[in-house]
C-alpha cells in the first residue's frame, strides 16, 4: 500500500460530489444507479458513472450507456486496487461532461471502501470533491440467510466474511427489494440489522418500484459522510474469500436465417445454466445478461439470476424479434471458473439450437487475485 502524496493533480476543476453505492453481488445495484442518476437529473445535475468489475465487458457499463449517460468502465480490478484508474475516470468524465456528481458503483465482492476509497479521496482531492456517506445495498432473502433469520443456499464461510464487512462499514445500510417481502419478514429484518449495526442509518427501498428511494437519495445529496475509524479487514481472509469466487465475462455474437425471439432466449439461456450450476452444486452470486440488436432505437434486453433459488428474472425486453445481436454474459458463483466456463458454453449451445447461429468473441474465467489496496486511510482525514 503506498504512501499518500498531497501533490498529485486534482481530478476536475470544479468541485464535484462523490456517491458510492456498494453492495453484495446481486443486490440491486445497477438498478438502483439508474434511478439515482434519473433523479438526479430531474433536478438540473449532470451524473457520471464509473463502472467496475474484475474483468471486462460489462453489462452494467451497456445498461448505463443504453439510457444515454456519461459513463467510464474500470475493469481489471475493484476500486480499491485501481485507485489512480477511479481519478482517471473522473478526469475523463469531466473533460467530457463535467458532472455534478460522480455515480460510482464498486465490484460486488469488494469490501473497506470506506477506508481505501472515501478517505483517500477526501484527503487527496478535498478541494475538489465532497464526499456522501457509503451506502451498502441489501437483497433482503439474501441478508436474512446470512443473518440466521431463515434457511436457504448461503455461500461458504470466507465469502461471507466479505458480505458481513461490506455491512459493517456501511454509513447507510439499505434494504432493497422491499416490496417482494411480507410486513412481518421485513420488521424482522430491519430489526436485525438495526440491532446489529448500530452506526449505520437504515433505508427501505425498491429500486424497481420507486419506493423509499426519495427520502434515500435526498439523504446522500444532502449528507457529509461522518467521521469514523475504518473497521479492521483481515486481508488474508479477504483474499482467501474472493478466491473462492468465479468470474466469467463473455460476448457472444447471434444471427440467425429468419428473425429469432430474443427475450425468449435470454431466458432460455438463463434456465440453462442455472440448471447446470444447481446440479453441480455452485452457488449463483449474480448472473446477468443483456442482448443488443444494435438497432438504432437502442433497445437491450436483459436478464437476471441473483440466488440459485431465484426464477430468472426479464427486467428490459425487445418489441420485435431480431435476426442478429450482441449477447453479454456476467457470471459470478462461488465455484471453480473451469466448471463456469464448461456450464456457460454448453448452456449457449443448447439455448441458441439450430435456428441461431451463436459465434464466441470473447469469454474469460477466472478467479479474483488478491485485494492490493493503492491506499488505505484509517482515520477521517
Amino acid at each position: 500500500m503506498n504512501s499518500i502524496s498531497t501533490d498529485q493533480p486534482s481530478p476536475a476543476k470544479a468541485k464535484a460530489r462523490y456517491l458510492m453505492v456498494g453492495g453484495f453481488l446481486g443486490a440491486g445495484k445497477t438498478t438502483a444507479m439508474l434511478r439515482l442518476a434519473e433523479w438526479v437529473a430531474r433536478r438540473g445535475l449532470r451524473p457520471g458513472l464509473i463502472s467496475n468489475d474484475q474483468g471486462s465487458g460489462l453489462v452494467d457499463t451497456a445498461l448505463f450507456a443504453a439510457r444515454q449517460l456519461a459513463v467510464e468502465e474500470i475493469p481489471g480490478g475493484c476500486f480499491c486496487c485501481r485507485f489512480n484508474s477511479l481519478v482517471e475516470a473522473a478526469r475523463k468524465l469531466t473533460a467530457t461532461t463535467r458532472p455534478d456528481l460522480f455515480l460510482a458503483e464498486p465490484v460486488g465482492s469488494c469490501t473497506d471502501l470506506v477506508a481505501t476509497v472515501a478517505y483517500p479521496l477526501r484527503q487527496i482531492y478535498g478541494s475538489d470533491f465532497t464526499i456522501a456517506p457509503l451506502s451498502v445495498l441489501v437483497d433482503p432473502v439474501r441478508a436474512a440467510r446470512v443473518l440466521g433469520l431463515e434457511g436457504g443456499g448461503k455461500f461458504s464461510e470466507k465469502v461471507l466474511y466479505i458480505y458481513r464487512k461490506q455491512l459493517e462499514e456501511a454509513d447507510c445500510l439499505v434494504i432493497n427489494k422491499c416490496d417482494l417481502l411480507t410486513a412481518e419478514k421485513r420488521a424482522a429484518l430491519r430489526a436485525a440489522l438495526a440491532g446489529a449495526f448500530l452506526h449505520a442509518r437504515l433505508f427501505e427501498v425498491s429500486a424497481r418500484t420507486g419506493e423509499g428511494l426519495e427520502a434515500w437519495f435526498s439523504h446522500l445529496l444532502n449528507t457529509e459522510q461522518q467521521p469514523r475509524a475504518a473497521m479492521d479487514v483481515d486481508y488474508e481472509v479477504y483474499a482467501d474469500g474472493e478466491a473462492l469466487l468465479g468470474w466469467l465475462n463473455g460476448t457472444v455474437q447471434l444471427s440467425a436465417a429468419r428473425p429469432f425471439d430474443a427475450n425468449a432466449l435470454l431466458q432460455r439461456l438463463a434456465q440453462e445454466i442455472q440448471d447446470r450450476l444447481q446440479a453441480a452444486g455452485a452457488e449463483v452470486a449474480h448472473l446477468k445478461m443483456t442482448l443488443d440488436p444494435r438497432s438504432a432505437f437502442g433497445d437491450l434486453a436483459a436478464v437476471n439470476l441473483v440466488r440459485n433459488d431465484f426464477v430468472p428474472e426479464l427486467s428490459l425486453s425487445l418489441p420485435d424479434p431480431v435476426e442478429r445481436g450482441e449477447l453479454t454474459i456476467n457470471l459470478r458463483a462461488e465455484a471453480e471458473p473451469e466448471l463456469l466456463r464448461r456450464a456457460v458454453e454448453a448452456s449457449v449451445q443448447q439455448a441458441a439450437g439450430h435456428e441461431v447461429v451463436a459465434r464466441w468473441q470473447a469469454l474469460e474465467a477466472f478467479k479474483p487475485g488478491k485485494p492490493q489496496p493503492t491506499h488505505r486511510v484509517t482515520a477521517f482525514p
